[in-house]
């Protein structure tokens, strides 16, 4: 399952992924959120939250995810991924490397450095 955070600052579109994710969640959820902070900033500030392992991201969700990123390719400009898994942190870093935008993983007891960076406010 995936939701929307509303309590982060305006410009920054912030999900909490938790059990099995689907790609109704990607449709119904995460597309529609990123969707609509490109309509105010026309820019993607992105967090994500994992409360569950990637292995609960179905095969759908997972192509759900890339079509969102191919899609809006040149619009991302911070993306965190917020876990406890070193290994999906190591990839969300090294992947700022590879396409447009800075991503980022942090801890969970670092969503709040992930928020603020996120949201450029340092």
């Amino acid at each position: 399952m995936i939701e929307q955070l509303k309590d982060v600052p305006a410009n920054i579109a912030c999900f909490r992924a938790t059990g099995d994710v689907t790609k109704e969640d990607f449709k119904k959820v995460l597309v529609p959120g990123v969707e609509r902070l490109l309509d105010r900033i026309d820019k993607i500030n992105f967090i994500l939250i994992l409360d569950t392992d990637v292995k609960d991201f179905s095969a759908g969700a997972w192509l759900q995810d890339a079509m969102l990123g191919l899609r809006h390719l040149l619009n991302w400009n911070r993306a965190s991924i917020v876990t406890d898994s070193e290994g999906v942190k190591k990839f969300t870093n090294a992947f700022s490397v590879v396409v447009p935008g800075e991503f980022r993983g942090f801890s969970k007891s670092e969503l709040q450095q992930a928020i603020d960076w996120t949201s450029e406010k340092n």
